[in-house]
């Protein structure tokens, strides 16, 4: 027997489980560390209560949790309706989960951004467009919160339409959702400063998204059960 044989890859099927695990692994750490935060906004969470709930950090990202068994069903069912209509398996999970994914991963964010603070309707808008001056001040909570504002938007656009499979296309569209947000933010007097900062993070963390799901970026070419089915001929007679 030859131990100096070099050893075959592991099967791509393997290495997909044993990085699904990983990846449920590192949310189950994640979720254990947040638990306790997460828990007070449980009760009345539970009870359908807004105060306490829906206004709160820890109310709504408690509340994507939740909702997550049921993005995964309109996943299914948005891919079966796909499947149904000749779609491709492979191009009807991918758009299906693409659709779900902006949305489930993108509103609650958007939602914390445009809770509004104590001055509310009292204090006026105020803006700040100066460059990398509340960068400074943001921290790392702020910075990793503004970096995950619009990264679900740019991990999956690509994966759905392909006129946005590019880096710089999905950074200007983060750039451009930013900018919707901030100016509502002024425009409604939330008692929030619209920072030119903001703009800059979020946009960077959507690019940064893009990149990382690269691979499973949408192309112009359709696939082969995607393509129409060539007719068959009549067979001669006679």
């Amino acid at each position: 027997m030859n131990h100096n044989a070099p050893r075959s890859p592991p099967p791509r099927r393997t290495r997909r489980v044993v990085l699904l695990g990983l990846a449920a692994l590192a949310l189950a750490s994640v979720l254990y560390v947040v638990r306790m935060p997460l828990m007070m906004s449980a009760p009345r969470c539970m009870a359908g209560q807004w105060h306490g709930c829906l206004d709160t950090f820890n109310g709504v990202v408690l509340m994507t949790l939740v909702a997550v068994p049921l993005s995964l069903l309109v996943v299914w069912a948005l891919a079966r309706r796909r499947r149904a209509a000749g779609v491709g398996a492979s191009s009807a999970w991918r758009m299906s989960l693409a659709e779900v994914g902006m949305v489930h991963g993108t509103l609650p964010f958007v939602w914390m951004t445009m809770m509004p603070g104590s001055g509310a309707g009292i204090v006026p808008g105020r803006f700040s467009l100066v460059p990398v001056r509340d960068l400074l001040t943001m921290g790392p909570l702020g910075i990793g919160g503004n970096l995950l504002v619009f990264a679900s938007l740019g991990f999956f656009a690509p994966m759905r339409w392909a006129a946005l499979a590019s880096v710089p296309r999905v950074l200007a569209l983060g750039a451009g959702c930013s900018v919707l947000v901030e100016t509502a933010q002024y425009v409604l007097q939330l008692d929030r400063v619209s920072s030119v900062d903001d703009v800059l993070v979020n946009a960077t963390g959507a690019a940064l998204a893009a990149l990382a799901s690269r691979r499973w970026w949408r192309t112009t070419t359709p696939e082969p059960s995607d393509l129409p089915r060539p007719s068959r001929a009549p067979a001669p007679t006679g």
